[in-house]
């Protein structure tokens, strides 16, 4: 009896939340908080707005980029700096429009996600600590980057190195960060990271700032951006931290209110995507609870009948030809990005190119059925794609899943993928590879077929380098950040990274044979 009745107990917990948590209260709720990431932005109008991946991209309906800063990142005693998310362009955005807001959102309980209280921040002061360490370098070069410091007649660089977090960060964890900080600098240091490109285009510190729908903002004293002597990262927490559940009403519907609506969207999402809620809003909120979730599937089986037919952006690695003697054209890896698909038509001077495409296999369809520049296609994702090529062996389908469902999916898939790889780049085809969303399996796919085949000067010899040397983890680091500086949107999960780097130390990858 006392189980069922703790059973009974539980059941009405679940039915209760489930109640709560229904699609329209997701949309609405993310729709009323759009509004003050709406009102935020406009306090300083020239600077981008930026959306950390995943649950930030719902809360506007226009982001000039995106970024992934992990909260787990920032989690007690699980403090880290990734090398895998540098998120460098983000930097660079800043040090180019003078600043930028970046939106989240965080559960009920907490004003802020651990991603701002305590990722950005560590990112911003390694970035600035490895950035003052380059300026040092070169001070006594240019003298536009230094100040005279008068007591001593020395140049020294003016940069503001600190860890600023925000004022609930206790102490003594910020002295455990701090402990970190060299360490951190030294693994950005390591890791190839193009520090140069970023120290010029900063010219002031990076610095984040916190703003939540509980910050005092006096309208008439907001301050220019360009008077502060730091480059402002402006972080914006769009939900409400109110500790009880909301029920509110408009005069035609009745909802409840839910903080950080737009995490985890496969619970509740049901297929909509922020990118068509956007295109549908008005509809969704003004048509209330009743009806939303018949009109939410009417869109997304809208969407899912014609999207195959449209292009994504996809970055690119493109390898310009060399050739030496008799022997096959051997790119040298360059990097490139195009923007869409009507951009993929080439001349005949750059058709002789070896390229590494990285997308979706939604890019790869419309590849498949417009672009005459890409001869081979090598699809990661679990579902084929219909491909006609004319060619023998220009199209590998590898139903490849990701970590969390299988730990050796990857592994068992990643020699097919570097010899169907070899092989067509040794015939100087033009190589496309493709996942479900382009930034995870066909990521980590393209990583192992680079440190095989390609040389550390970034040119292709079928693997007789890889051979030799073998790999190491600082060096397939590099090889990644090289990667993600392109493909913006990567986020290989660290379970697939496991997996390349397993198959890499295997000497699997030293084998290779025709298909």
């Amino acid at each position: 009896m006392e189980n069922d009745t703790k059973l009974s107990i539980y059941r009405a917990a679940r039915a209760i939340k489930r109640k709560d948590n229904t699609l329209y209260n997701a949309l609405r709720s993310i729709y009323d908080d759009s509004i003050f990431v709406g009102e935020i932005s406009q306090l300083w109008p020239q600077l981008p707005l930026v959306a950390n991946l995943r649950c930030g991209l719902w809360y506007s309906p226009k982001f000039h980029s995106t970024c992934y800063f992990k909260s787990t990142d920032g989690h007690t005693n699980n403090w880290s700096f990734n090398t895998s998310r540098l998120n460098f362009h983000i930097a660079l955005l800043a040090g180019q429009k003078g600043g930028c807001f970046i939106v989240d959102s965080t559960r009920r309980g907490k004003r802020f996600p651990d991603s701002m209280s305590k990722t950005i921040p560590i990112w911003t002061c390694v970035l600035n600590r490895a950035i003052f360490s380059y300026l040092n370098k070169f001070s006594n070069n240019d003298s536009s980057l230094v100040d005279r410091d008068s007591d001593t007649g020395r140049n020294s660089v003016d940069w503001d190195c600190s860890l600023h977090l925000p004022l609930w960060v206790s102490e003594t964890e910020k002295a455990a960060i701090e402990d970190r900080l060299e360490g951190w600098t030294k693994d950005l240091e390591a890791s190839g990271a193009d520090i140069a490109t970023l120290a010029s285009c900063l010219k002031k510190p990076l610095r984040p700032l916190w703003i939540s729908q509980r910050t005092v903002i006096w309208i008439n004293e907001v301050p220019d951006y360009d008077s502060w002597n730091f480059t402002p990262i402006i972080l914006v927490s769009s939900s409400s931290s109110n500790g009880v559940t909301q029920h509110r009403m408009t005069s035609e519907f009745s909802w409840n209110y839910i903080p950080g609506a737009g995490d985890d969207e496969e619970s509740w999402a049901r297929g909509l995507s922020p990118k068509l809620f956007w295109n549908h809003a008005y509809d969704l909120i003004s048509s209330g609870p009743d009806s939303c979730n018949q009109k939410v599937a009417d869109i997304v089986e809208k969407d899912r009948v014609y999207r195959a037919q449209r292009g994504q952006n996809a970055p690119h690695i493109t390898a310009k030809s060399s050739v030496s003697g008799s022997s096959p054209n051997l790119p040298c890896l360059e990097p490139l990005l195009r923007p869409d698909l009507s951009s993929l038509t080439m001349n005949s001077s750059e058709k002789d190119c070896g390229i590494f495409w990285l997308g979706s296999t939604n890019l790869a369809i419309g590849v498949a059925e417009h672009a005459s520049n890409v001869d081979c296609i090598l699809n990661c994702d679990q579902w084929p794609i219909s491909v006609h090529h004319q060619e023998a062996g220009a199209h590998l389908f590898l139903p490849i899943v990701n970590s969390k469902m299988d730990r050796f999916s990857l592994f068992d898939n990643l020699s097919s993928a570097v010899t169907f790889a070899n092989s067509n780049l040794t015939k100087g085809r033009t190589l496309l590879i493709c996942c479900h969303d382009g930034e995870d399996i066909s990521v980590c796919v393209c990583l192992a077929i680079l440190i095989s085949l390609f040389d550390d000067e970034g040119s292709f010899d079928g693997g007789k380098s890889f051979g030799k040397t073998g790999i190491t983890k600082c060096g397939m680091r590099r090889q990644l950040v090289y990667i993600c500086k392109f493909a913006i949107k990567a986020r290989p999960s660290r379970g697939n990274l496991k997996q390349v780097f397993s198959f890499l130390s295997s000497g699997k990858s030293t084998k290779f044979g025709d298909i």
